[in-house]
């Protein structure tokens, strides 16, 4: 049996990052809502990443919900380094992206949330960020990508 942490199934998101010209994509699972008023989210993000560099520059982000039909970019977003590899580039060039809020969004991601961020938490090897939602919009109705499809899929044990 799964240790109890990996029994649910959780919304798999990417988060589109920036600071000035330097953009990064990065994929994340420690997710959730915090608070319904304000609406504000906590997001998880793993030390030593492209992504925790430029967020915490920045103070804000994008959280997009992916859908079913992108996990064959969970690979390139997660496995990958933002400081080895121009993930942007890559699937601008494959027409993917789209703006949003001065960020960089999949064209059909299931939904897109600007997160403003107001406080910060080291634990362990990531440091949570909580911010507000402020903006969002869904965009696309398909199923949303989850752990057990990248389990399904052999990305994750």
């Amino acid at each position: 049996m799964r240790k109890p942490w990996n029994r649910p199934h959780l919304p798999v998101y990417s988060v589109s990052s920036h600071y000035g010209n330097d953009y990064n994509m990065h994929i994340c699972t420690y997710v959730t809502a915090v608070s319904m008023e304000p609406k504000m989210m906590l997001t998880a993000l793993y030390h030593g990443t492209k992504t925790i560099d430029l967020v915490s520059k920045q103070k804000q982000f994008v959280l997009q919900l992916l859908n079913q039909h992108q996990v064959s970019y969970v690979r390139l977003l997660g496995k990958q380094s933002g400081f080895k590899r121009d993930k942007i580039k890559w699937l601008r060039d494959r027409d993917l992206l789209i703006p949003f809020n001065g960020y960089f969004i999949f064209r059909e991601c299931a939904a897109a949330m600007l997160i403003d961020v107001k406080d910060t938490i080291t634990s362990g090897d990531h440091t949570c960020f909580i911010g507000l939602v402020k903006q969002h919009q869904n965009i696309n109705p398909d199923d949303i990508l989850t752990t057990e499809q990248l389990r399904l899929h052999g990305i994750i044990r």
